[in-house]
């Protein structure tokens, strides 16, 4: 049997019609802060919160390269090709080399909202990852009121694979303002390469962006 001795992804980027993804830049750094103390990043991920510029500063610096050069996934930012302002964030975590399976999350700003962004960048992770990179499987796991995130996993062309009852701790605000943990269940999703088939030709119909690009 063959052995795949890389155990680090790339350092990559990704460009659609409308998007560039690659890695997070100094540059980025206020408009990270900004979008991670958004009240939809606040409620269903694990961030600090309040999100400071110190927060932003580590994970831009140490955390997110981090993930790529000690082996367990990438850390893209989204940007629009255009402006080139931050959108959003793609994150593969959890990489297991010797199955090639990882897991996937994703977040965008509030300011970029709408325009299925999410959709077109996981996507064209996606699509990098089993072209590619040859994986077998992605994962993500979505909180069970996140109705914004579990949209995504169905344009993309996942398939729900069941629930992890009370494995989430999510957040909501409080009447004065601040915030309290709650727990929710987890619905699990994957995706895997034949289940693109078909995908990107039925989402450029409904007006989404093409994926062609990576270097």
């Amino acid at each position: 049997m063959e052995l795949r001795m890389t155990t680090t992804f790339p350092d990559v980027s990704i460009s659609t019609e409308r998007l560039v993804l690659r890695p997070f830049e100094e540059a980025d750094i206020p408009a990270h802060t900004e979008m991670m103390n958004d009240e939809m990043v606040t409620t269903w991920t694990s961030v600090p919160h309040p999100y400071t510029t110190a927060d932003a500063e580590e994970w831009v610096r140490r955390i997110a390269p981090a993930e790529r050069t000690e082996g367990r996934g990438i850390v893209l930012a989204v940007t629009e090709f255009l402006t080139q302002r931050l959108v959003g964030t793609v994150h593969l975590q959890h990489t297991n080399w010797r199955t090639l399976a990882t897991e996937v999350s994703y977040a965008t700003a509030p300011w970029a909202r709408g325009e299925g962004y999410a959709t077109e960048s996981v996507l064209a992770v996606a699509q990098w990852l089993f072209r590619t990179q040859r994986f077998e499987r992605i994962e993500l796991r979505t909180a069970a009121d996140n109705t914004a995130s579990q949209q995504v996993a169905q344009k993309i062309g996942c398939i729900s694979e069941g629930v992890l009852r009370n494995a989430w701790i999510a957040r909501t605000q409080t009447e004065d303002g601040g915030w309290a943990d709650i727990r929710t269940d987890l619905i699990v999703w994957s995706l895997l390469p034949e289940d693109l088939e078909g995908v990107a030709d039925q989402l450029a119909d409904a007006g989404y962006a093409s994926f062609p690009d990576w270097n």
